[in-house]
């Protein structure tokens, strides 16, 4: 054992992490969630078929390539605190970590066909509000274990919606058309761009910035997401 490795023992004794999901000490190799919850997890694993049930939900309605989520966000679960931490109480570097979870899980795959990450912008109100676009967080991991650029500047969100938590189906379409427009085009001309989010629901929001993606020269978009809700 190096000194770095008595450091973070003797820093554990006193100071323990805890999953993020079942709220367990994690033990010193362990990060962000125990073995346990790591090994239950339920993957969608969606990246392995290229017809699968969330890349139905689009055909007919957007051009959208490739679809996947790392996990199912299903109700009652405990992962289901994972989303909630990341968007509602600050936890960044939990957002970090499930990228590079979602990149570890969907490298190899059709996805290694991807020029550059986009994360679903937030309008700029709101990011004020919240301090960070969860996201973007996501993007970062991704980009880490992709080995991809992420850009945050050629999709703005230029127009403040309200939330989409209580709004039916056709409701979120309407909340979020126009919402978002390419701003320096020019930079991924002939691209297959990744656009990332936290939670698929509806696929409203990953819709409407697909759309105004896909109106550029060349473009291919495909999607990924942390967690696919199973309504």
């Amino acid at each position: 054992m190096n000194l770095s490795d008595y450091f973070i023992h003797f820093f554990r004794l006193f100071f323990p992490k805890y999953c993020e999901a079942c709220n367990v000490p994690l033990l010193k190799n362990e990060k962000t969630l125990c073995a346990n919850c790591l090994y239950e997890i339920p993957k969608t694993k969606f990246h392995e078929q290229e017809d699968n049930v969330l890349n139905r939900m689009f055909y007919g309605i957007s051009n959208i390539k490739y679809s996947s989520a790392f996990f199912y966000f299903k109700k009652g679960s405990k992962f289901r605190i994972l989303i909630h931490k990341l968007k509602y109480a600050g936890n960044q570097e939990l957002g970090i970590e499930l990228g590079r979870m979602t990149g570890r899980e969907i490298i190899g795959s059709f996805y290694d066909e991807i020029d550059v990450i986009i994360p679903v912008p937030l309008h700029p109100a709101k990011k004020r509000i919240r301090g960070y676009n969860q996201s973007e967080m996501i993007g970062i991991g991704l980009s880490e274990i992709l080995e991809k650029e992420m850009r945050t500047d050629i999709l703005i969100r230029h127009i403040y919606t309200e939330t989409q938590t209580k709004k039916t189906p056709e409701e979120r379409r309407k909340n979020v058309n126009s919402a978002f427009k390419v701003i320096k085009a020019e930079l991924i001309t002939g691209k297959h761009i990744l656009l990332v989010d936290d939670v698929v629901t509806t696929g409203s929001t990953l819709v409407a910035c697909a759309d105004e993606l896909l109106k550029i020269k060349g473009v291919t978009v495909s999607v990924v997401a942390v967690a696919f809700a199973d309504i």
